[in-house]
């Protein structure tokens, strides 16, 4: 099972982003202690969350849809 912090490092390289583990380790507990301090972001958070994991998962099926379709095949020699 794949941790969360490892789906979205791949999703930010997808994008051409990288980021290290420690940073978004960092940037994971700024955002937890962000909700229990100002429970009102947390809706704001959530949803940020889920906006930026929808955009990745449509650009991992449209790649995927690329690689799917099928080669044009070359038509045989006329003899």
């Amino acid at each position: 099972m794949k941790h969360l912090t490892e789906i979205v490092e791949q999703g930010l390289k997808k994008f051409g982003l990288t980021i290290s583990k420690p940073v978004l380790a960092v940037l994971c507990i700024v955002f937890g202690i962000l909700v229990i301090v100002v429970p009102a972001l947390l809706s704001l958070i959530v949803g940020v969350f889920f906006i930026v994991e929808g955009v990745l998962l449509l650009t991992e099926y449209m790649e995927l849809k690329k690689q799917q379709r099928p080669q044009p095949q070359p038509s045989p020699a006329l003899q």
